[in-house]
């Protein structure tokens, strides 16, 4: 028994071993992008910067952009977001604002509305004025819809109020869009923190990981994964695909969901853009209790996913989790358990590590990979406890209580 067992766990361990190693050869193969016209040195991020503030490679702003910024109680955030945006380098002529007052109960319309820096054109549209045919559960998705019916720019690109972003931002996803002829762009996304405690350090380890095993299934194929923070489709791909709708029920998934049905359609159009100058920024979770309540959101959708390569790929990440929970209590009956528990553990870190590493390494945060091994035992009790959590439990998010 103890050696069927063992096997078992062993070759639970060797799938996700194999797992990982793809997804960081994959992330490895991503090419940097650089868009035409822009000089490659030694310094790639440098160079692509410089092509990008010259305007090469983009078509001097041929492409009409429309960013969403759906927002809830953000007056905190808001003008830092729009200041930010008024700073790109993109033609301000080619680029519109609008943000989507999703039934805030502070300042945040009056903040966008009365923000009018460096010439960018601000819209604030309200969730509250807009009227609807039935009710509405998922808030995020109407807003998106909503604001995309508003929108004149020919490519729709979505973040979040409390995020800001480099000079070269906009102009990165429209040379993408162009160049590549792109129907969806999942871009970088990191997450950055006033102060290194424990929780923000965790957070942003977390994150990596997931920023890498993002960029690598998309670049791969390997299933669809992608962030709200930083998307980018066209207009036509989302009308072509009827939006939200049959997902429009679900309160979470307004980026994974639609990033699926667009990827059904235009497999062969859906990318992962590395590039420095496109990283979005946004700020970690400042207490413990939005942090649980931000994963469990992020977890509540696993079952709901039409796309199935994603979910094996999540239980087989559970799995192997709930095995580093189980085998130390086995240990009361057989020692070899705590052995065993002990080697993958050890495994394990050494396996992740050079993945994240790289991962860390393009997004500026190397830095904080000395905390990555300590912290695995605390990351494999916070998946299995999120993982149940984000199934049958429910979370509030935005000042909303969602149940399962």
């Amino acid at each position: 028994m103890i050696f069927f067992l063992t096997f078992l766990a062993c070759g639970l361990f060797i799938a996700y071993g194999a797992l990982i190693v793809t997804y960081q050869r994959a992330w490895n193969a991503i090419p940097v992008f650089v868009p035409a016209g822009a000089g490659v040195g030694d310094d790639v991020g440098a160079s692509l910067g410089a092509g990008v503030r010259t305007g090469l490679g983009t078509g001097l702003g041929a492409t009409t952009i429309s960013v969403l910024i759906p927002a809830r109680n953000e007056e905190k955030n808001i003008v830092d977001c729009l200041r930010s945006l008024s700073q790109q380098t993109y033609p301000k002529d080619r680029f519109e604002v609008i943000v989507l007052d999703d039934h805030s109960t502070d300042g945040t319309a009056a903040a966008a509305s009365a923000f009018s820096e460096a010439g960018i054109r601000v819209t604030c549209l309200r969730m509250a004025d807009v009227s609807q045919s039935e009710a509405v559960s998922a808030y995020k998705k109407f807003a998106i819809e909503t604001g995309v019916r508003a929108s004149r720019g020919e490519l729709i690109v979505t973040t979040d109020a409390d995020c800001t972003f480099p000079g070269g931002w906009l102009a990165t996803l429209a040379a993408c869009y162009e160049e590549q002829g792109a129907k969806f762009i999942a871009a970088p996304v990191r997450i950055v923190a006033r102060n290194q405690s424990l929780l923000s350090i965790f957070q942003i380890l977390d994150f990596l990981t997931l920023q890498g095993i993002t960029g690598a299934a998309v670049y791969k194929g390997l299933h669809s994964m992608c962030n709200g923070a930083n998307l980018a489709y066209s207009k036509e791909a989302f009308d072509s695909v009827d939006g939200f709708r049959d997902i429009d029920s679900i309160p979470s998934g307004d980026d994974m969901f639609l990033m699926h049905k667009i990827w059904l359609r235009y497999p062969a159009k859906t990318f992962f853009l590395k590039s420095r100058e496109a990283i979005v920024s946004t700020a970690a979770e400042t207490t413990l209790k939005r942090f649980v309540h931000q994963r469990i959101r992020w977890a509540s959708k696993a079952d709901r996913y039409d796309d199935k390569r994603i979910f094996w790929v999540l239980l087989l990440v559970y799995l192997l989790n709930v095995l580093f929970i189980v085998l130390p209590f086995g240990a009361i009956w057989n020692f070899w358990w705590l052995w065993l528990f002990l080697i993958l553990l050890v495994v394990k870190t050494m396996v992740e590590y050079p993945f994240v590493r790289d991962v860390a390494v393009f997004f500026g945060q190397g830095n904080l990979m000395v905390y990555f091994a300590p912290l695995q035992p605390l990351h494999i009790g916070y998946t299995v406890v999120i993982g149940w959590l984000g199934k049958f439990g429910s979370y509030q998010w935005k000042d909303r209580k969602i149940s399962k």
